[in-house]
């Protein structure tokens, strides 16, 4: 297949990329950077300039392919706090895409979140499949990011084999700058590692070569409108990953209240007393995927998540 990939260059880009290329696929990969495309080429990718701003080339660089994945998204925008715009602008991609792609049968597979569909419970692939306004979470704006889901879902309709493929909060491994690392940047700076309430709110991890597979095999094989989990542990507990993070930096671990978590962890105390365990059983068993790598606690035990600061 020839593979357009957005975000190719990013955090599971990068690791996708390689993933396509070792199973025989061409892949073409959108960058908006000469640093971009430089990795891309690097990589053994074929580049395409441009950005999500650009719908005629991303509309150009789906009909020319066998099959899109479309990962990019504006995480600095979520990390500010403004989950609406981020999935407002990821909206005009998919819709930008789903009309390059309609009629033809040939894939378009996004990235979506697992996090806090069903808060308290285990969230399984048939959760949360018709996205409702106001029913998106705890952030404002993820219920935008859910119903960009059902929207490439329903393409199925149209004659897109469509995919969305959905992620846990973190996705982990050497070079990870997401939560977790922030995390260990709030351990570091207020010299305790914290987790909130009694730590027992759960969430879902993978690692990022295990995600990379399976989006891998979801543009291979998913079936049109299909919903997917790449989650390969269904759920850590936040005073887990805090006990580790504790022990590397050998500083106390502590209790941080609920109604201080904000004070104590920004943003991230919105997101850290939620229980969202996550089931990938009906995934595992569709696309024969089964994750191979480290656990997140593994991972978590390595050097590299400490070496700034």
């Amino acid at each position: 297949m020839n593979v357009f990939v957005t975000g190719a260059s990013g955090w599971l880009g990068s690791a996708l990329v390689p993933e396509l290329l070792g199973a025989g696929h061409e892949v073409v990969g959108l960058a908006r950077s000469d640093a971009s495309a430089q990795r891309l080429e690097a990589a053994g990718a074929t580049v395409r300039r441009g950005d999500l701003d650009d719908p005629d080339g991303l509309r150009d660089a789906a009909k020319s392919a066998d099959g899109v994945i479309h990962l990019a998204f504006r995480h600095d925008l979520l990390y500010a706090g403004d989950m609406a715009g981020a999935a407002i602008e990821d909206r005009r991609a998919i819709e930008v895409l789903g009309e390059a792609l309609a009629g033809s049968d040939r894939a378009l597979v996004i990235a979506s979140g697992v996090f806090g569909i069903a808060p308290g419970r285990m969230v399984t692939e048939q959760d949360g499949v018709e996205a409702a306004k106001g029913n998106g979470g705890p952030i404002e704006g993820a219920s935008d990011r859910m119903a960009n889901a059902h929207y490439t879902a329903a393409l199925a309709s149209r004659g897109v084999r469509s995919c969305v493929v959905r992620l846990p909060p973190t996705c982990h491994s050497d070079g990870d700058n997401g939560f977790m690392s922030i995390l260990v940047g709030v351990a570091r700076d207020k010299g305790v590692s914290g987790y909130v309430g009694d730590g027992s709110a759960r969430w879902p991890a993978t690692h990022r070569l295990d995600v990379a597979r399976a989006f891998r095999l979801a543009v291979e094989k998913a079936p049109a409108g299909s919903t997917l989990h790449a989650v390969g542990e269904e759920g850590v507990r936040g005073r887990d990953f805090a006990e580790v993070v504790g022990r590397k930096l050998d500083i106390p671990v502590v209790s941080v209240a609920p109604e201080d978590a904000l004070d104590h962890f920004g943003f991230l105390g919105f997101l850290l007393p939620v229980d969202s365990p996550a089931s990938s059983e009906h995934t595992r068993e569709v696309l024969g995927w089964e994750p191979t790598g480290p656990s997140l606690l593994e991972d978590l035990e390595q050097d590299y998540y400490y070496r700034h600061g």
